[in-house]
């Protein structure tokens, strides 16, 4: 009986509201979890009801759609963790043998810098830095052997470079800044050898 005391009340509330304002119109809303009706429009989610379809068991819950695994990649407290893929860096000994060869006094100073790059983005990527997997630490492999040699250092060294862009976000910006740099180093100092081509009278010779 006491069950359907509150089923019975809702019935004879809805069939009264129903009498008065048949032609009303009736909305049946979702808001904070729980269902209500309104006669106006619902501000979130609800569907409009037909008020001569009304019946004591109307009251149930609207499904709620199912949150997009994408829209919050932070874990639920407890819950299975949807972590991003592993980030594979070089291990102690290659971080060793990287810092050799960088070290070497038989490199050139572009080759020298960029190896010294390479050491700092392996460090990074040990503290947590971009993501890195094991084919892109293949082309910075490909890349550091490049410099003692003799062709295809520099297209190694840009290949190497887009590459640790498109891992890590603040190394490419660190890469971009450091070219416009060399840049306009570059034509400061064609500047300055068209300066010096030129007679002190301003009139090439």
């Amino acid at each position: 009986m006491s069950n359907r005391f509150p089923r019975l009340a809702m019935g004879a509330l809805l069939a009264l509201a129903c009498h008065t304002t048949c032609h009303a119109q009736i909305w049946q809303c979702l808001q904070d979890g729980r269902v209500v009706f309104s006669d106006k429009p619902c501000p979130q989610q609800g569907a409009q009801v037909d008020p001569r379809k009304l019946a004591p068991n109307v009251a149930q819950a609207l499904p709620v759609p199912p949150a997009r695994a994408e829209a919050d990649p932070t874990p639920a407290r407890g819950g299975p963790s949807r972590s991003l893929p592993a980030n594979v860096c070089p291990d102690d000994q290659e971080l060793r043998n990287m810092e050799t060869s960088a070290s070497s006094t038989t490199l050139g100073e572009p080759e020298r810098a960029f190896l010294q790059d390479e050491v700092r983005r392996a460090r990074q990527c040990r503290r947590g830095q971009g993501r890195y997997t094991e084919d892109d630490w293949r082309i910075s492999r490909d890349a550091q052997a490049a410099q003692r040699s003799l062709k295809g250092s520099e297209a190694a060294r840009l290949r190497a470079e887009g590459m640790h862009s498109a891992a890590d976000p603040l190394e490419g910006e660190r890469i971009e800044a450091r070219r416009r740099d060399l840049d306009a180093a570059l034509r400061q100092q064609a500047l300055l050898r068209e300066r010096q081509r030129l007679r002190p009278g301003g009139v090439p010779p």
